[in-house]
């Protein structure tokens, strides 16, 4: 056999035996991770003066080595003062924008996207963004540069379209669906985000997952609980209207010592993955609420694992 430059090359196997370590099965197969709590970001956060990008930061309770609202989620509130232009950039193979409110447009890959009060746009993977806002305005921003940062990744290439979904669309589609399901006890009263290049899933993008749900006046829906977080956007609320989380569920499916999030009109509330949650609305008027979620990474690896509450 004929000597290569490869022949000389140093032996690595007593330096990275060094490395190795090992766990008795018993103490390290469900090993404890930080704990992933009932996070709530107020509106505040985006009514500013100045424009600018707001993390919703939670990477010192995750432990981890870079921004994180979740182990897979980055969400944020982005503000852009009227006449003024801010850009946004990210190393995300996906990411969500929701307009709280204002107007304006951006430009994605050399192409302009008009926006106003309750549009949402998800995107592949992009070069920077810049938002020109002609009026106050501000996002609630999701993506999954998160998930990226921990497997060391750069996403190279588009893994869907870009999709737009304007206010009224979004507005006559939940109308569809309150007249359908009106008279019925159903867990949720939405509609599922899909982007067609998301078959399998169902997914408005391969990694993330929302839902723009209706909570109508005086009306409850019971618990559900899935392995994805969601981080919940409340488009519209009024005093009385919240989510109970918790652990468990007693006998009768009702949640044991849950924690109440309120909804506040343009605030945020994580909820932990793998807790039940119920949506209560006690006042007169409908609330929305839109999370996004990992939904999409799980549905993919077939670990959602969605249960529902007795009478479903």
């Amino acid at each position: 056999m004929t000597a290569t430059s490869s022949d000389s090359a140093p032996t690595c196997n007593d330096e990275w035996e060094k490395h190795g370590l090992f766990f008795e099965y018993g103490s390290a197969a469900n090993p404890r991770m930080p704990k992933i709590g009932i996070d709530v970001f107020p509106p505040s956060m985006h009514h500013v003066a100045e424009s600018k990008i707001i993390p919703l930061e939670l990477s010192q309770k995750l432990q981890t080595s870079h921004p994180a609202t979740g182990p897979n989620l980055l969400a944020h509130f982005v503000h852009i003062a009227p006449g003024e232009e801010l850009a946004t950039c990210c190393h995300a193979s996906s990411q969500v924008f929701y307009v709280i409110r204002g107007a304006g447009f951006s430009v994605i890959d050399g192409k302009r996207l008009s926006w106003k009060t309750g549009d949402l746009f998800a995107l592949p993977v992009t070069g920077e963004i810049r938002h020109c806002a002609s009026e106050d305005s501000a996002f609630y921003w999701v993506n999954d540069q998160p998930l990226m940062d921990f497997l060391g990744a750069k996403p190279t290439s588009p893994r869907f379209r870009p999709l737009y979904f304007s206010r009224e669309l979004l507005t006559s589609e939940l109308e569809k669906v309150r007249k359908e399901n009106e008279g019925k006890d159903k867990n949720r009263n939405g509609i599922l985000l899909a982007n067609p290049d998301c078959p399998q899933t169902k997914t408005l993008t391969h990694s993330m997952w929302s839902l723009y749900n209706l909570l109508p006046a005086k009306s409850k829906q019971k618990a559900h609980r899935h392995n994805s977080i969601a981080l919940d956007f409340a488009v519209k609320a009024t005093e009385g209207v919240y989510t109970m989380i918790g652990r468990d569920l007693d006998a009768d499916g009702n949640i044991i010592d849950p924690v109440r999030a309120n909804w506040v009109a343009g605030g945020a509330f994580v909820t932990p993955p793998g807790w039940w949650h119920s949506h209560h609305n006690e006042s007169d008027e409908d609330a929305i609420v839109l999370p996004v979620q990992d939904a999409g990474l799980h549905t993919y690896m077939q670990t959602l694992d969605i249960q529902f509450a007795r009478g479903y």
